[in-house]
């Protein structure tokens, strides 16, 4: 993926879908990209939402649950997403930053047993994340997160990586990092940090650990539809050695005995791996 004239556009020239949002500014020359989710009922109605002049606000781009990615502002142009921000001892992020909205429910509360939104949609079990947003503290009890899908995060880094790229970017935030109390997204299950370490980070002198987060699928190739190997899935806490990566997905080499087998080399999403301490 690449920018021509401050539009998305496949590799093969094939230009991302564009539909106008009247909300925007002046003009822009970013210097951050900005992660959000919708916290709304689907991509379409988030996407009407942000070209609605009654909303007040904008994105520069929207990214589907299942990857889909829509343009609604040029990237030379402000879009309305931040709202009252400041970074890096500088006010009003929408002057400075390009924002990417993800469509995800949000936060949610437990009623009568279900995962349910702020506008009241049920979220499915498999779905959800249980966790502490890394603003509030160990004391308080932890909430339900819609979880991000593979093809979402998929676009969120080649998006990010196009845009890094053309307009030399210093670095991807969340809105919580520039409306602390104010906002929740892209909240706890965007791997930010994963994100950012693969766009920016330096190669170490040696290959870095990590532990998997979650039971982790490991599987023969870096993707989904590569089948998951033997031993696999392998449990919560197991640590593994990187060895190669690939977008957001990463060759470990399993060090822990977990199941019973040894030697287990195969490939794992980025997103399910923390860094070892």
């Amino acid at each position: 993926m690449k920018v021509l004239n401050h539009r998305l556009v496949q590799d093969d020239g094939t230009a991302i879908p564009f539909k106008a949002s009247a909300n925007t500014g002046g003009a822009l020359n970013a210097r951050w990209l900005v992660m959000h989710y919708t916290a709304g009922r689907s991509t379409e109605s988030s996407v009407a939402w942000l070209l609605s002049p009654l909303s007040r606000a904008s994105a520069h781009v929207v990214i589907g649950r299942y990857g889909g990615i829509i343009q609604l502002v040029p990237f030379n142009t402000v879009a309305w997403h931040a709202g009252i921000s400041s970074w890096q001892n500088v006010n009003g992020l929408n002057q400075h930053s390009i924002g990417i909205e993800l469509d995800n429910a949000g936060r949610l509360d437990q009623i009568a047993g279900k995962w349910v939104s702020p506008l009241k949609i049920i979220i499915p079990d498999d779905q959800v994340r249980v966790d502490r947003h890394k603003h509030e503290s160990h004391g308080m009890p932890p909430s339900g997160w819609q979880t991000y899908t593979p093809q979402q995060i998929e676009s969120a880094f080649a998006v990010s990586q196009a845009l890094i790229n053309h307009y030399g970017l210093e670095d991807v935030i969340g809105h919580d990092d520039i409306s602390p109390g104010r906002c929740l997204d892209p909240g706890p299950d965007f791997p930010l940090e994963h994100l950012r370490g693969t766009l920016f980070g330096q190669k170490e002198d040696s290959p870095p650990i990590f532990v998997a987060r979650a039971m982790l699928t490991v599987r023969g190739g870096p993707g989904t539809e590569h089948p998951a190997l033997p031993g696999s899935p392998i449990r919560a806490g197991t640590r593994v050695q990187a060895l190669e990566q690939q977008g957001l997905w990463w060759k470990v080499d399993v060090l822990d005995e977990s199941n019973g087998v040894v030697d287990l080399v195969g490939w794992c999403h980025g997103r399910h791996l923390v860094a070892e301490n």
